[in-house]
């Protein structure tokens, strides 16, 4: 029998942001740089870090995603997510535990839109001729410290960026109600590479993931392009079964 998630969502739920409007507009945000790192992870994790309605990945895995925009309508911003590697039914998703942004402007517009529940801290992305590395710190303490080390071109169809499951609460019948919201950019490749996969330091207690212990290394992928964020078309009851917790969104 497929494995599901055991995770506890009520002490999160309250926090859960808010998305008055399911009916958002796409965001275009242009010559983004994107980091993402695949880790494994302890087995010990394997359940207790999604929640009912999704499937774990055997073996269980760690997503970090980093986005640097140069330029957008509220500004610049980076971005850092730690997700867990999971499956919605049949598809691979990310479950987003946390984001941290550097912008409060840009932090608020992806909690209100796309349900992000994100915090603002100090988010650091750069890139050398030998590595891309990020940090994030918050509150004096560094919490995340990953890069991609000796990178070679790819071409950006080779990369495969999972959709994320973001926990938020949604109206209805006139009172919120927890939702994992789909999100799923589409993204237009300019320059693309791989490397080698390093987590150097992380706070799992910082991240909302106690037991998600990073083992091995899997891939690392750094590139640019230009990201739209999209409308939202998809929710999903995180304490339903997985076949039976999916909800189209109308339009």
């Amino acid at each position: 029998m497929p494995l599901t998630g055991t995770l506890d969502l009520s002490p999160y739920a309250g926090e859960a942001p808010l998305v008055e409007d399911l009916g958002t507009a796409q965001w275009e945000l242009k010559e983004a740089s994107i980091l993402q790192i695949l880790y494994e992870i302890d087995e010990v994790g394997l359940t207790s870090l999604l929640p009912p309605a999704l499937h774990p990945t055997i073996p269980p895995t760690l997503l970090v995603n980093a986005t640097k925009v140069p330029d957008s309508s509220v500004g610049p911003f980076t971005l850092a997510e730690v997700r867990i590697g999971c499956r919605a039914a049949t598809r691979p998703r990310g479950y987003l535990a946390r984001a941290i942004c550097n912008s409060e402007d840009a932090a608020s517009e992806l909690r209100k839109r796309w349900g992000y529940p994100v915090d603002v801290a100090e988010v650091d992305l750069v890139k050398t001729h030998y590595s891309v590395e990020l940090s994030v710190i918050e509150d004096d303490e560094l919490i995340l410290e990953a890069a991609l080390i000796d990178p070679e071109p790819i071409s950006g169809n080779d990369i495969q960026y999972l959709a994320n499951l973001n926990l938020a609460r949604v109206n209805r019948d006139g009172k919120p109600v927890t939702r994992l919201i789909q999100v799923d950019p589409e993204y237009t490749f300019h320059a693309a590479d791989r490397g080698q996969a390093q987590i150097t330091d992380i706070d799992p207690g910082a991240w909302r993931l106690e037991e998600a212990l990073p083992v091995y290394p899997v891939s690392a992928s750094y590139a640019r392009a230009d990201i739209t964020m999209p409308a939202i078309r998809f929710l999903i009851d995180p304490e339903q079964p997985p076949l039976k917790s999916v909800e189209r969104v109308d339009k």
